[in-house]
């Protein structure tokens, strides 16, 4: 047995089922291996390692199991960074397999060496480490699954090519060897009674209660819902935590923060006490004034408590175990104009959403995209979003209900994961439909590549449904918006504006289902046969860059400033930027009543 072989049993041993992965002669042992293995775990071969890294994230957040990808020395190895960041900044368990060159090489500028070590310090910042002689295994091996798993983090495992040809030899019991063992049990964590007392008396305390959760609290919907049902409160969700909760309950609010939703916003501005739980949601401008609220915090991660927020109590625990032990120590509240409030806020929210799709643009609005798909949805989808400007609709227009799943590059927040996302999510659900929604930009940069991995390996799947829809607009629309609401700039065309590119027929071309769509009225028919597709599918829906993410917090006035600085300064594109859609946008803005509803509601719905 060499040590590429033992590698691979090892990861077998750990029930790793799938590899995502691209050769290179840095890991040629490791594919004999492969080969030796009869393809077990399976190879995944993406087009990009950068893709294949992020395969394994979207393996690991829609599986819950460690993702593990692997590459070659040099560049491969630098080719996965930005898809291991991604994990490492929203706490995913990943672990990375790279090549190396020959030890006697080492430090000898040779072709393709790179200081991995040093490389991969802060990605792989819990664990990362080189094999340099056989006997190291299994401890590597074990050490990189037990921390990608217990820190919910990225690891690394540095082999070189001659190491990985050499015959294994396990360590044995002597001096300087460290043997290891396989297993590791679940954990959870709960806090000591005291505190949890002191938790139970600020919630008992408040009256106007707000639940913000995050993917933290993934494993405690029943628990949240109840102290929901106890407090009286309400419940906006980060973004990574979407589908913790569904969204037919009716005092759950939606998102928070930029791409939020407007009872979210105000459920903060409003409350006068603040729970959070297995959330890291970094705005501290979209939580309640520093000094409004009384506030405790549970997080399973010490590391990342007592941050955001001036928190009263900090609970360092797991998310169900907690609220589990909390909930005795609870009083029921009653119902009151608090909870009224928030629901009422909430339905007006969904009309608010629905009268926003129906508004007319040039040639579609893409609101009404992605409003339109909502019904539409299995209640067992899997759903993914790209950065950018889908992002906004994803986090507003899409309910989530049954089983369903939902993520982003929720930290890092880079172009690139919606593809290769639900390409992770089919081989850990082969037999559940995965969609995801990217930008043109994303798209360009490498969805299209990455289509011909779906391309590949579809007819594996149980359930063939993967459906990309493009949102195509020929611009880079999310830094378009950011320089006209922030800078107060136009569109600066040389940077912004990007081909309109055939993808439909790309799609067709290997294979693959697609469809462009350029009326409103071809939308819903094209979501139709999308989801009766009986192979992965893909929608171009050529959008109206000119409908504008306006922020829930934005007052009326820095709307009215957006849309003029857009007529002014964009003048120059009328294909574009028409008055109209300005004039129909106003009964949306923040501080306008709607003619059909009680003049004495509050104006910013």
């Amino acid at each position: 047995m060499k040590v590429s072989d033992y590698v691979l049993q090892r990861l077998r041993e750990w029930e790793v089922d799938h590899v995502f992965a691209y050769a290179g002669d840095g890991i040629n042992g490791l594919l004999a291996a492969w080969g030796r293995a009869e393809n077990q775990p399976v190879f995944v071969q993406a087009r990009h390692e950068e893709m294949a890294a992020f395969e394994a994230v979207g393996y690991a957040k829609f599986s819950g199991k460690v993702g593990v990808c692997a590459a070659t020395s040099g560049p491969g190895a630098i080719h996965l960074l930005n898809g291991l960041y991604d994990a490492k900044l929203d706490h995913v368990p990943v672990v990375a397999i790279v090549g190396q060159t020959n030890r006697s090489a080492m430090g000898g500028s040779y072709q393709q060496e790179v200081d991995l070590l040093s490389l991969y310090k802060d990605v792989a910042s819990d664990f990362c480490e080189m094999v340099t002689v056989p006997e190291q295994l299994p401890n590597v091996i074990d050490r990189a699954m037990r921390t990608a798993y217990g820190r919910r983090t990225v690891t690394a495992v540095i082999i070189p090519a001659d190491v990985q040809e050499l015959d294994y030899s396990p360590p044995t019991h002597a001096f300087k060897m460290v043997p290891s063992s396989l297993d590791m049990s679940a954990s959870a964590s709960v806090p000591a009674d005291e505190d949890l007392a002191r938790a139970a008396e600020v919630l008992n305390a408040g009256e106007k209660v707000a639940i913000l959760i995050g993917q933290g609290a993934r494993g405690a919907r029943t628990e949240v819902e109840a102290v929901a049902d106890l407090l009286g409160a309400g419940v906006a969700k980060a973004l990574l935590g979407k589908d913790v909760l569904p969204d037919d309950l009716p005092y759950v609010t939606g998102a928070i923060g930029l791409l939020g939703t407007r009872p979210s916003y105000e459920m903060m501005t409003d409350c006068d006490t603040l729970l959070v739980v297995g959330s890291n949601f970094p705005y501290t401008q979209f939580l309640p004034e520093l000094d409004q609220a009384r506030a405790v915090q549970i997080d399973i991660d010490p590391h990342y408590i007592g941050m955001r927020y001036p928190f009263e109590v900090n609970l360092a625990g797991d998310a169900q175990a907690t609220l589990a032990a909390l909930l005795p120590l609870l009083k029921r509240k009653k119902r009151g104009a608090w909870r009224k409030k928030i629901e009422t806020d909430t339905a007006r929210w969904w009309d608010v959403m629905e009268r926003r799709a129906a508004v007319e643009a040039d040639p579609i609005n893409p609101e009404y995209v992605v409003h339109s798909l909502d019904a539409l949805l299995p209640d067992d989808v899997i759903l993914a979003a790209d950065s950018g400007s889908a992002a906004n609709w994803y986090a507003r227009h899409l309910r989530i209900r049954g089983t369903m799943r939902g993520s982003l590059s929720g930290t890092l927040a880079t172009m690139g994961p919606g593809v290769p996302y639900v390409i992770g999510a089919k081989f850990a659900h082969p037999g559940r439909p995965a969609l995801a929604i990217v930008g043109d930009g994303a798209m360009q940069m490498n969805g299209m590549a990455e289509l011909i991995t779906a391309a590949k390996y579809w007819h594996q799947w149980q359930d063939p449904r993967l459906i990309v829809a493009v949102l195509n607009n020929q611009d880079l629309n999310q830094v378009t918006w950011e320089m006209r609401a922030m800078s107060g700039a136009p569109q600066f065309l040389p940077s912004q504006a990007i081909p309109d590119v055939p993808y439909a027929d790309f799609a067709q071309s290997i294979g693959l289902g697609g469809v462009r769509v350029e009326k409103p009225d071809q939308v819903e028919a094209a979501w139709r046969q999308a989801l009766a597709a009986d192979r992965p599918f893909l929608i171009d829906f050529r959008t109206d860059p000119a409908v504008p993410p306006i922020p829930p917090h934005a007052t009326r006035e820095q709307a009215e400033a957006v849309a003029s600085a857009i007529a002014k300064g964009d003048s120059d594109r009328g294909d574009m930027i028409k008055q109209g859609f300005k004039a129909k946008l106003q009964e949306f803005l923040p501080g306008h009543r709607h003619p059909t509803k009680d003049p004495g509601t509050r104006g910013q719905q």
